[in-house]
């Protein structure tokens, strides 16, 4: 793939495109047991998380209206960018009600083993389902600069929600992926 620079030139990217398994990702054998979702794509290869903070604030109208929350209620955001082999490739956002969350080690940048969702068994609200919406455009010029992309390098979108016992949602993450640096795959029987 060839990326060009403005008032440098074009230049071949060597980076390998990570394989997201978008569902055997998600399964609770491997929360469940301490390992992070993102060790489904990793290979043999290096991530990082090199910028994480955690925040609590007004929850958006769109997030909000997914979680069942009323007006007021605040949200833990916890956004991530995730760096494999010493490339930015992924922005990450998840909001979770803060009364669901207040006082456990989601509230913190270290979630601990299992990361989020293991968090969310331990408080009564393990993940059972999940549901992604993906659709792509062209980056911000923050997600460019945080991304190291290009304005022309479109960026994907995926919104996952995850849903507890009873269809009740418990987290929405929306993902900011460079395309140029994945393939979506997604693997299940008929």
């Amino acid at each position: 793939m060839a990326e060009s620079r403005k008032g440098a030139g074009v230049f071949v990217r060597a980076f390998r495109p990570l394989r997201r398994r978008g569902i055997q990702r998600l399964s609770q054998e491997r929360w469940g047991v301490g390992r992070s979702i993102w060790s489904a794509d990793a290979e043999d290869r290096t991530l990082v998380v090199d910028q994480v903070t955690v925040s609590q604030e007004e929850a958006p109208e769109r997030i909000g209206r997914v979680l069942d929350l009323v007006d007021g209620d605040t949200v833990c955001v916890r956004r991530r960018r995730f760096v494999w082999d010493g490339k930015p490739v992924l922005l990450a956002t998840s909001c979770l009600a803060t009364s669901l969350v207040a006082g456990s080690a989601l509230t913190r940048e270290d979630t601990g083993p299992g990361g989020t969702y293991a968090r969310l068994a331990e408080l009564g609200c393990k993940p059972v389902h999940f549901r992604e919406e993906i659709r792509s455009r062209m980056p911000t010029k923050d997600e460019a600069a945080r991304l190291s992309i290009s304005a022309g390098t479109p960026v994907i979108l995926v919104c996952r929600t995850a849903f507890a016992n009873e269809s009740r949602p418990v987290e929405v993450n929306e993902m900011t992926l460079d395309a140029a640096s994945y393939i979506l795959e997604y693997d299940f029987d008929a």
